[in-house]
């Protein structure tokens, strides 16, 4: 059984892996499974139409798993009422076509949860390089988000315990931009839950199939 990388900036050739490459709309190379989204950080308020378009056309492509990295992000320095607008259009995206979202969200917890309630999204949200205590985590579950952990999760005590407490049910692994292989991170979170490594890649697999397997 392969190894889920739900969130990566870096191609793999690993055959025991399957990876989804972010992708932006300037990306060019769509032959690989991706996301697709506009990140706060890269918000063009002049592009911002075109880009939306551009991401429609590509969440159609078999290839496209998710949209995002897009999300919430009160220190950068695009304006934040601007970072929702966009934001919001990439949720009806990922309604419209039924893709998971996956999000970026730094200090922006209580205006995910008010969206989550506003907005009653029936696709999956998943929160990615999830590095928060367990209130937040046991929050963020309830109103129905996966979590996604990355390398933090091999180094940050106090992340290890949060990851110890959850549910596996609401949980994925990625690398995100970071330069670790994604097999160590699954043998890190094994550990700290006291799992052989291939009932926590069944586990992940049956979340990855629940979610993105339409």
């Amino acid at each position: 059984m392969k190894f889920i990388n739900v969130h990566t900036h870096h191609k793999s050739n690993d055959n025991s892996t399957i990876s989804i490459l972010n992708c932006e709309p300037k990306s060019i190379d769509f032959s690989i499974p991706f996301s697709i989204g506009i990140h706060p950080w890269n918000i063009n308020e002049e592009k911002i139409d075109p880009e939306i378009n551009f991401i429609e056309q590509q969440l159609q492509l078999k290839n496209c798993f998710a949209i995002g990295e897009c999300g919430l992000d009160k220190l950068c320095k695009t304006d934040y009422e601007l970072q929702l607008t966009v934001f919001k259009k990439q949720v009806h995206l990922s309604e419209k076509y039924q893709k998971p979202l996956i999000i970026h969200c730094v200090k922006s917890f209580e205006e995910i949860f008010h969206l989550k309630k506003t907005l009653k999204p029936q696709q999956k949200w998943i929160i990615h390089g999830f590095n928060k205590n367990s209130q937040v985590a046991l929050s963020l579950i309830k109103n129905g988000c996966f979590l996604s952990f990355g390398k933090a999760l091999t180094i940050a005590t106090k992340l290890q315990k949060t990851f110890k407490e959850i549910s596996l049910d609401a949980v994925f692994l990625e690398t995100d931009s970071d330069e670790i292989d994604i097999i160590s991170i699954y043998q890190k979170a094994a550990s700290i839950k006291e799992l052989k490594v291939e009932e926590l890649t069944r586990k992940i697999h049956q979340n990855f199939n629940t979610i993105f397997i339409k």
